[in-house]
């Protein structure tokens, strides 16, 4: 099989380049520019979800406790979810486990990264949708970049002739040519004809750049755990969706594409959990506001009051202190007084 494609974009005026899947071959030892990626992609992933913890509430060693499992799974998932939807192509057993001949779905992926994120939370006692909330920006940002390893093995690449959507197939052709600025050239350098593509690994690529930035922004103003995660789910489904119309690669049930299928119900149910868990936090956040509220209406007067009998208080023992000054000259006065009115009463008529 070769390994070397001949790859551009002419309407760009970028290209032909002589693109090499391997950086570095050496007999039967190659390390494939896809396995580069990938593991770039994961360590930012990791890196990014650190950062994250920080806020809430995830020490780097919980993280880290948290990356080995799912990576490991996420992984095997990956290629698991391939082979079921791939089985009659496997020879013997251990072509099943043969990840560097090519086949990881990322749906699958998912979904065992998921499951062994809840395993851990549980185990761990930590918030599951607090942790999927964390990690999930990052995953995009590993899945934009890990796009670029179909780029270096020249796949996931769309035809420019039909377009398929939930099993309706709409003839594209009168699009293609000069209508595509930004259309792919592939050719193998063994003289395999030029393949004109839609860089749908681009489409991704940049797709998932813009998720990424976006749920950053959303997340200066989460309200609830679970609003990064399902906003990553519907925005994920929703261009995949589309995206997945274009690939020549697709795995498919029936004549349904089942990653578009997926995308789908990935919408669908991102959209419904999303205003379930933005209900269900309703009531608090309403308890939150209700209770400010009241300590702006209420709290508030009585510091007052209290401001004001402080100084009350303060005058009334400034009078007080005055009168005790004034009592030891008074006292004797009125003491005096009296000796000599009973002393006039005592020599007067009256008695």
């Amino acid at each position: 099989m070769n390994s070397t494609n001949i790859i551009g974009f002419p309407n760009l005026g970028l290209g032909p380049w002589e693109i090499n899947k391997f950086l570095f071959q050496a007999g039967n030892f190659k390390v494939a520019w896809y396995g580069i990626i990938i593991t770039i992609g994961i360590v930012l992933a990791v890196l990014y979800t650190i950062k994250r913890g920080k806020q809430e509430g995830f020490t780097t060693d919980d993280v880290l406790d948290y990356a080995i499992w799912v990576v490991l799974f996420g992984i095997l998932g990956a290629r698991l979810y391939y082979v079921a939807m791939t089985w009659g192509r496997y020879e013997s057993f251990l072509d099943i486990f043969a990840i560097w001949n090519g086949g990881l779905a990322i749906y699958g992926g998912l979904i065992a990264g998921a499951l062994t994120i809840m395993v851990i939370s549980y185990k761990k006692q930590k918030s599951v949708l607090k942790f999927l909330d964390m990690v999930t920006p990052g995953v995009m940002i590993a899945q934009a970049l890990g796009r670029w390893g179909n780029f270096f093995n020249a796949e996931a690449y769309g035809s420019i002739l039909k377009y398929e959507f939930l099993g309706k197939t709409f003839e594209t052709s009168r699009f293609a040519g000069q209508a595509i600025p930004w259309i792919m050239t592939i050719e193998n350098v063994n003289g395999s004809a030029l393949y004109y593509a839609h860089p749908t690994f681009l489409y991704e690529s940049l797709w998932n750049i813009l998720g990424f930035i976006l749920l950053n922004i959303r997340y200066k103003n989460k309200k609830f755990d679970g609003q990064i995660l399902f906003s990553y789910i519907v925005w994920y489904g929703f261009g995949r969706m589309f995206i997945e119309g274009f690939r020549t690669d697709s795995l498919y049930l029936g004549n349904v594409r089942i990653s578009q299928l997926l995308a789908v119900g990935c919408v669908i149910f991102g959209i419904m959990f999303y205003h379930l868990l933005r209900k269900k936090a309703k009531p608090v956040l309403a308890a939150e506001q209700d209770a400010q509220e009241y300590e702006s209406l209420f709290s508030d007067k009585p510091a007052k009051k209290k401001k004001k009998s402080s100084s009350v208080k303060a005058a009334a023992a400034q009078v007080e202190a005055a009168a005790e000054e004034s009592a030891p000259t008074e006292k004797p006065a009125e003491v005096s007084a009296e000796p000599e009115k009973q002393t006039d009463g005592n020599n007067g008529e009256e008695i």
